[in-house]
């Protein structure tokens, strides 16, 4: 869990993904709160709290997330957001796509089902991510119905492939990862996610999404240049299709 001032949702959280009696080992990264997230986190059983010395970003809490979990052995990891938007509930669904075999990452959507409006999204964030999940369809050569979600499950093969260090630290860092992803030649699964929008759910303003969408479309041109012959730091020519390889020789 990537947590930044989760203080009044991350006991829910907590709680609703210990119900689901898969997850072995939790840990809670704190990237500088205001609030009292670090004592809730340090309060609540079983939980690995690490917290960042200053504010280093929302990319870079996730960095210290991924290297926490493959140090402690993970096999499958999921990321949720401790501010209750994404149901633990789907846990279950998602360890067992991966843990089958189907797909080595799984998305929780918010658009599959038509959950997004439903839940409470703002009207311009759901055009703004319909505008940019297209864009980034064409230019990736993938099918997804969404880019933006919060809630993640990789396994452990994904996250030791992916030079994740090369990545934003910043909220981009999402979209890079994907499309890294893709670019290693992995698939990609998506389950429908309930989701709510309330006052306690994290998000950020029009400024920083202005920023974001930039980010999105520079990463996924970056992608489409590197498929055309112009590899770069992101997307390294001899990583492209590696899972592939892997998996033809096999």
């Amino acid at each position: 869990m990537p947590a930044y001032n989760a203080a009044r949702t991350l006991r829910q959280t907590h709680a609703e993904v210990c119900e689901q009696q898969l997850v072995d080992h939790i840990i809670v990264v704190d990237d500088r709160s205001r609030d009292n997230t670090v004592a809730v986190a340090q309060s609540l059983d079983g939980v690995q709290v690490h917290v960042h010395d200053s504010n280093k970003g929302y990319g870079a809490n996730q960095k210290t997330c991924y290297r926490l979990a493959l140090e402690a052995g993970a096999d499958i990891v999921i990321m949720i957001h401790p501010d209750y938007q994404y149901t633990p509930k789907l846990i279950p669904a998602m360890v067992s796509i991966i843990g089958n075999g189907l797909h080595p990452c799984v998305l929780g959507s918010r658009i599959l089902g038509g959950y997004a409006l439903k839940g409470g999204m703002p009207f311009w964030k759901y055009a703004a991510n319909r505008f940019l999940t297209l864009a980034e369809n064409l230019l990736l050569g993938a099918k997804l119905s969404e880019y933006h979600t919060g809630y993640r499950a990789f396994s452990r093969e994904i996250l030791q492939d992916l030079d994740l260090a090369s990545n934003s630290n910043d909220f981009v860092f999402d979209n890079q990862m994907l499309a890294q992803i893709l670019w290693h030649g992995f698939t990609i699964g998506e389950v429908s996610c309930p989701t709510k929008y309330f006052p306690e759910a994290s998000s950020i303003n029009l400024r920083r999404s202005i920023q974001y969408g930039f980010g999105c479309l520079w990463t996924a041109l970056k992608f489409r240049l590197a498929k055309l012959g112009m590899p770069g730091r992101l997307f390294p020519a001899e990583q492209a299709g590696a899972a592939l390889r892997r998996a033809a020789q096999a």
